[in-house]
């Protein structure tokens, strides 16, 4: 796939590229493909703590699992999980980062590097609230939970969370995390 322009592919032209693979991403004007096939435990993991999101999440939050957040022109993540407060709409296919309270990424071996150092500078660059990195330690998940210091526009650690995430942000929430992947 060549790209539309000399400067590289931009965040719209995502949404007209039929012969690209499902949840391809958008970096920095570089096109980010999955190419390995999805383990059962993250696919398990991402399905049941959006479930589990969306029981709890008051009225005003909407939940959402594999969508693109349009950080800039040049750049479209794919977050395993998101939280909005944007209403829902049936043709919608990317947020934008004033609607996200919180971005959640799985970490998988193949998109390790960016899960754990690009994507949370750019979700931080972009003022997203919040930021959760779940890690597969032994086969349970393990959350770590970020907070944006406004000043620095970078995440700050609030904690990690094995067996039981409970929090206050960005709602209440306490989940059993040990359900979530049999």
């Amino acid at each position: 796939m060549i790209p539309p322009r000399p400067s590289g592919w931009e965040a719209d032209d995502l949404d007209h590229l039929p012969q690209a693979p499902r949840h391809t991403e958008l970096i920095d004007g570089v096109l980010v493909f999955m190419v390995t096939p999805q383990r059962s435990w993250h696919s398990r993991l991402v399905e049941n703590m959006t479930f589990a999101l969306r029981q709890a999440a008051p009225a005003g939050y909407e939940v959402e699992r594999q969508m693109t957040v349009r950080l800039d022109d040049k750049s479209r993540p794919e977050p395993d999980i998101l939280v909005t407060t944007a209403a829902y709409r049936p043709d919608r296919t990317w947020y934008a980062p004033d609607d996200v309270a919180l971005v959640i990424e799985v970490v998988s071996e193949e998109s390790a590097d960016r899960d754990r150092s690009l994507k949370p500078f750019k979700y931080a660059q972009a003022r997203i609230a919040h930021f959760w990195r779940v890690e597969d330690e032994a086969g349970a998940p393990a959350v770590h939970t970020y907070e944006l210091d406004l000043m620095t526009r970078a995440y700050v650690p609030t904690g990690i969370h094995r067996n039981r995430l409970k929090t206050t942000v960005p709602f209440d929430l306490d989940i059993g995390l040990t359900s979530l992947v049999p």
